[in-house]
């Protein structure tokens, strides 16, 4: 029986009808995907995320073929992908990477601004992860224009602020990332995304004491610690 539950709670989480969204449209089934990536990327063991996720695909796919006229399900079958490769072999890796770029450019040429800069800041991590030529497809300069576009279309926000402030961190540009972390910690809660929330603040922390600790202890206080 201790074996079965965590069965019957996956599939409840990334199948069953006990976890559909009261809302069948787009925006419930999506809001369905982003609370379950929420759950899979920050509650989860590392060991059991690649299946998951490739769930998580499935489930995203569905809301495409049912959706095809829609960018917010390709652009959350992205970020879905883009996890997975996160903790994916190399191989694999890159080619879930590529399907997520791929995805990504084909929703920036339907609608570049939806899901409030989600799909520029996507790109950016993307590129900015991914190694370059001749390995992958991975361009900082490229990285850094698309983490451009996202501060334009959602200057405020929690995701596009971390993404872009761990770049900075990663080019050794400090103390512009820990203008984007304060901007992360002070953006507006999510009211229908708690557990995303929850996990990006603690991520955000715990570059803020990466940043402070390359720095030599010193740097701007960085806002409210919630």
């Amino acid at each position: 029986m201790k074996r079965i539950l965590p069965t019957l709670l996956l599939a409840m989480l990334l199948g069953g009808p006990a976890w559909a969204a009261a809302d069948t449209g787009v925006d419930g089934r999506v809001l369905d995907i982003e609370r379950a990536w929420a759950h899979i990327n920050y509650q989860m063991p590392e060991d059991q995320r690649g299946e998951a996720l490739g769930k998580l695909e499935e489930r995203a796919d569905a809301v495409i073929a049912a959706f095809p006229d829609r960018v917010e399900p390709r652009v959350w079958k992205a970020i879905v992908l883009s996890s997975h490769a996160a903790v994916a072999g190399p191989f694999s890796a890159l080619k879930m990477a590529e399907r997520a770029r791929d995805l990504l450019l084909q929703a920036e040429k339907q609608d570049p601004t939806a899901l409030r800069g989600s799909i520029p800041t996507s790109l950016g991590t993307l590129y900015s992860k991914v190694p370059g030529w001749p390995l992958g497809f991975g361009s900082d300069n490229k990285a850094r224009a698309y983490f451009r576009k996202a501060m334009e279309i959602n200057p405020d926000g929690l995701d596009s602020n971390y993404l872009y402030a761990e770049f900075l961190y990663d080019q050794g540009e400090y103390d512009k990332a820990l203008q984007h972390l304060k901007k992360a910690l002070d953006a507006p809660d999510r009211p229908q995304r708690p557990v995303a929330d929850k996990g990006r603040r603690e991520e955000a922390r715990a570059l803020v004491a990466r940043v402070r600790s390359e720095m030599g202890g010193h740097g701007p206080e960085t806002g409210r610690m919630r």
